[in-house]
């Protein structure tokens, strides 16, 4: 047979006919048409994954707001435990002191006291030295006043009765706007059309049944009736209500979206691992942003608060109070990309990450070794974790993430203890994986 030509499909008679091969041009042809194509569908895949890198970076920082905008609204127990360190802050302390001292003493008449003393002694005939003594109390007297009442304030501000009444206040006002926010008509107060209702039924039937018992009989003739009181009337309501569903909708699926993104982009990208790295990378970096962005929000907020309205010292504290989930929420997320960045970097082919990779294997060597010397041996197991010790390793991994993903809250300690318990598996799975047998039987001694 003619090795420039090769036998082509047969006619319908069984007759083959020979099939020309390609010559060394149409060769050459052929393999650049299939290193463009090849080209082409990796450019498309960078194109691709640049496309969903690009959206889920911007809507990371979106996504780490809306679900902390939403925990802390739609959450009553997340609210209260954001709010209660304010209890016990000793400038909003301060604050609240002043207000109740100020508000008492708006009720205190001092200077009656001293005008009505002054007349008494003009009236008992005291000389005009002494009628004029009395009203000259009127300062020292209205500042000694207000000394015992502040002080008096501020004992019960700064007591544990101070701390729980504020949480029980804001638990039940919060429960009481999320109620009325999400339509539920089991609460106090509660949404009906466009008007705020209070329904004050239970407050009707204490003051029922106190009357009676204090003898007014005709009391329990108090008709059920008309039990609600309407609180106030808006058309804003219906759309306040919208936007807690469509916050509880964003709080969710946001980050869920986030999360989905990315993965794409790190799944399409030609190289899974560098578009790893730079996808860790880029995550962290929005979070600098938006740790910079709510320290210039800070700085804003501070500046349009009147000291006259709220002392810088309280100011501070009520807006580092509100926003220290979000801030620790990023912290949390900034380290996870960091770690995140790092172990795709060791797994690369760069000279320090060859590095480390080869120092940790000899250090699980020589402590597997050193187990074997000591007759310990891992046998079948420790071969297996040996000839699959990249599964092994995806597989803590992934289940640290886990472990992370099903945390409540994760902080930055919590990142770091799970960090440590995967080093420390990962460290163990090596040195077993080390401590086993040969397969010829030789000890490794």
């Amino acid at each position: 047979m003619n090795p420039a030509t090769t036998p082509g499909p047969p006619d319908s008679d069984g007759t083959a006919h020979p099939k020309r091969a390609f010559t060394a041009g149409e060769r050459a042809e052929h393999e650049r048409l299939r290193r463009h194509a090849a080209v082409r569908h990796r450019r498309g895949r960078v194109a691709g994954s640049s496309v969903l890198l690009l959206l889920a970076l911007l809507l990371a920082p979106l996504a780490v707001v809306a679900a902390w905008v939403q925990d802390t609204v739609s959450d009553t127990d997340r609210y209260v435990a954001t709010v209660a360190p304010l209890a016990s802050d000793p400038a909003v302390q301060e604050v609240v002191t002043d207000r109740l001292t100020d508000r008492v003493l708006e009720n205190v008449d001092v200077s009656a006291v001293t005008g009505s003393l002054a007349k008494t002694l003009q009236d008992a005939g005291a000389p005009p030295r002494v009628v004029a003594g009395a009203e000259s109390l009127t300062g020292p007297l209205q500042n000694e006043v207000r000394t015992v009442v502040h002080r008096t304030v501020s004992r019960v501000i700064t007591g544990d009765a101070f701390q729980q009444v504020w949480e029980g206040a804001n638990r039940r006002a919060h429960a009481a706007v999320v109620a009325m926010l999400t339509g539920d008509s089991t609460g106090a107060v509660r949404a009906q059309g466009d008007t705020v209702q209070l329904d004050v039924g239970k407050v009707v039937d204490q003051v029922r049944e106190r009357l009676v018992d204090a003898g007014f009989d005709k009391a329990a003739a108090i008709p059920d009736t008309d039990r609600t009181i309407t609180l106030f009337q808006t058309e804003q309501l219906g759309k306040a209500q919208d936007m807690m569903r469509l916050l509880d909708v964003l709080g969710v699926w946001l980050p869920v979206l986030s999360v989905v993104l990315a993965a794409l982009a790190v799944w399409t990208a030609p190289a899974h691992r560098v578009m790893l790295m730079i996808t860790a990378t880029g995550v962290g970096v929005m979070m600098v942003v938006l740790l910079v962005a709510l320290a210039v929000a800070r700085r804003v907020y501070l500046d349009s608060v009147p000291p006259a309205t709220l002392p810088p010292g309280a100011a501070a504290a009520i807006y580092d109070t509100f926003v220290v989930f979000l801030r620790d929420g990023t912290r949390t997320l900034l380290v996870v990309s960091v770690i995140t960045a790092l172990v795709a970097y060791l797994y690369g082919p760069g000279r320090p990450a060859r590095a480390v990779r080869t120092t940790a294997q000899r250090g699980a060597t020589a402590a597997g070794r050193a187990l074997l010397r000591a007759g310990v041996r891992t046998g079948t197991a420790g071969r297996w974790l040996a000839d699959h010790r990249a599964w092994t390793t995806g597989g803590v991994f992934a289940a640290g993430a886990l472990a992370l993903v099903l945390w409540n809250h994760p902080t930055v300690g919590a990142v770091v203890l799970v960090l440590g318990v995967v080093l420390a598996v990962l460290v163990v799975l090596a040195i077993l994986a080390a401590a086993a047998p040969r397969a010829h039987g030789e000890s490794g001694a």
